[in-house]
């Protein structure tokens, strides 16, 4: 039975077997062909595949011996490289005879279709390779023999570290006891382990073939893997643009894998993501969006996706939410995500403001950017919120609680109704969004970020700002608490702490004790201060996005903002003394 609404399913006969395939789409579109890894079917892509008919014609099929396709007789040397390219290309020429189709591989279907993008053979039959975990052989024989050949520290801890990764596949060379586990314990508790171990939701995947589709896939390992390893191919190359999406998470594969990849791939998109190996079920809407933009490019005559930044690799495709979009640091961090390719929902309380950067992430190279007004403030807003996004766009990679109000004036001109404003907005709002949107993504199981946009005055004692220091010295501290305890749902928290940042923040401050006419001419005063500091948002986005990528847990972005994070650790007490200075007026 298969989970491919919709599908209409062939046959084609090749090298003694049958081999069932699945189309979706329009068959006048664009084919993208997506081939399933070890130990499942077809059935792997149901969620991608559902997805992507909206804009192509998808085809799957099961690989031979798994599925609904016959296995062949006699299994030992069945299942070479060479017979699943005779594979490959009977399943192309039946399903798009006149169009080279667009391959999509993950695991021992990457490893497949590595063979395919690499052979003369299929040179034309084929317009762009999608891989994701899964190396080809070949690369990774040379890749082996070379830190065996020319070792230094590093790439043996690479080599060894790999080498303990790939336990199971020393296991799979084994005779019959494979078979065995698949057909008796493993196959009943494999379902289970992957929703323990690698977060893929339950439900009607694995297909009831499992046992029978490992014990013949066994055979993928036998036939290949020793005899590629040690005699890898000099002419590896391939000769269509490739997209590799890497899993930074995946327990069997890893990312140094492809550290001389661009020797053997001229045309090269690189793809980080934080997630296990099997991405097809636990992400596949991030999968989509990379397919999709990849698969566009190449029918456009690119080689590279739209967004070409210098963190493209790493969230291209991922969702983004900012909140105080509206301006300032929230604005440039919003575009930064965008110009890495990532789909960004700004959210502020000025309606026009968030919608104004939504448009301009659309222009910096965004796929998607949404526009959302909302009051941090407002518990019950803010769940409407999460909500909305949760039901609309799905699970947030990337949260940044940049949304905050300043408020200068002696502690006892600080009235309680200022120091509720200042708390609600600075720390609760930061609340609001860690707890709405980072339990979904500890619940998702497959990782994210949060980042708390805090500040220098955190570590920073002042007289002129009592409310505000200790609003966001409260976010310090939540982002190191929350950091401990989502550090084992590979959720990471940042904290980010800018100096003198020239935004409008300053023009906005309140000032208390003092009446209207103060106050502006407060607010002009400070403004012009912080503009001949003249610091840009622009340098807190690019630190955030690095934060991110480093997984960083503190960070003082500015001169002045690192020199005061150091003075507070070798010498408070000469904070303390600065503390006491009373404030130019």
């Amino acid at each position: 039975m298969t989970m491919l609404t919709g599908a209409r399913e062939r046959w084609v006969r090749t090298g003694g077997v049958e081999l069932c395939v699945a189309e979706l789409g329009d068959p006048r579109r664009p084919t993208v062909l997506l081939v399933h890894g070890y130990p499942d079917s077809k059935e792997v892509w149901s969620e991608v595949a559902a997805r992507l008919a909206d804009r192509f014609h998808v085809v799957l099929y099961d690989v031979r011996g798994h599925g609904r396709s016959t296995a062949p007789q006699p299994l030992r040397g069945g299942f070479t490289l060479e017979k699943l390219t005779d594979d490959f290309l009977a399943v192309a020429d039946l399903v798009s005879p006149d169009r080279p189709v667009h391959l999509v591989g993950h695991d021992w279907g990457s490893v497949q279709a590595w063979e395919f993008v690499t052979v003369e053979r299929t040179e034309g039959r084929i317009a762009s390779f999608t891989s994701m975990s899964g190396p080809s052989l070949d690369h990774f024989g040379h890749w082996i023999n070379k830190r065996l050949t020319s070792p230094t520290p590093r790439r043996v801890g690479q080599l060894l570290g790999q080498g303990a990764r790939s336990w199971y596949v020393y296991l799979l060379q084994l005779p019959v006891l494979p078979e065995l586990a698949w057909r008796g314990p493993l196959g009943r508790l494999w379902p289970r382990i992957l929703e323990r171990a690698e977060k893929v939701p339950a439900g009607d995947y694995p297909t009831a073939s499992l046992r029978s589709d490992a014990a013949h896939g066994a055979w993928l390992y036998r036939d290949n893997v020793r005899p590629r390893l040690r005699r890898p191919r000099t002419d590896a190359h391939a000769h269509v643009p490739v997209q590799l999406i890497t899993p930074l998470g995946d327990a069997y594969l890893s990312e140094k894998l492809y550290d001389e990849l661009e020797q053997w791939v001229p045309r090269l998109t690189r793809r980080t993501l934080p997630a296990g190996h099997w991405i097809p079920r636990t992400r596949p809407e991030q999968l989509c969006t990379w397919i999709s933009d990849f698969v566009s490019c190449v029918e456009n005559g690119r080689t590279e996706v739209a967004a070409t930044g210098r963190h493209a690799d790493r969230f291209g495709g991922q969702l983004v939410l900012v909140t105080g979009a509206g301006s300032g640091i929230g604005r440039a961090t919003a575009l930064a995500f965008a110009e890495a390719g990532a789909r960004v929902i700004a959210v502020d309380r000025d309606a026009e403001s968030a919608a104004r950067t939504a448009q301009l992430a659309l222009r910096s190279g965004a796929p998607g950017a949404w526009a959302e007004t909302v009051d941090v403030s407002d518990a019950q807003a803010m769940e409407k919120l999460a909500d909305k996004v949760a039901a609309e766009h799905g699970v947030v990679d990337v949260l940044v609680n940049n949304a905050g109000i300043g408020l200068s004036g002696s502690f006892f001109d600080t009235t309680p109704e200022e120091w509720h404003k200042v708390i609600d907005v600075n720390l609760m709002g930061v609340v609001h969004g860690c707890r709405l949107f980072g339990k979904r993504m500890a619940e998702r199981g497959q990782g994210g970020h949060i980042v708390n946009v805090a500040s220098a005055a955190a570590y920073l004692p002042t007289r002129a700002l009592p409310a505000y220091g200790t609003s966001k010295a409260a976010v310090l501290m939540l982002s190191e608490c929350l950091r401990a305890e989502l550090a084992g749902k590979n959720i990471g928290v940042t904290a980010i702490c800018p100096g003198f940042v020239n935004t409008n923040i300053t023009a906005t401050a309140r000032f208390a004790g003092v009446g209207p006419e103060e106050e502006k001419r407060l607010q002009k005063r400070a403004a012009r201060l912080y503009g001949m500091r003249n610091y840009p948002p622009e340098k807190v986005a690019r630190a955030i996005l690095k934060a991110v990528e480093r997984n960083d847990a503190v960070v003082p972005v500015s001169v002045e903002a690192r020199g005061a994070r150091l003075i507070s650790r070798l010498s408070p007490g000469l904070l303390r003394s600065i503390a006491r200075l009373r404030p130019p007026v």
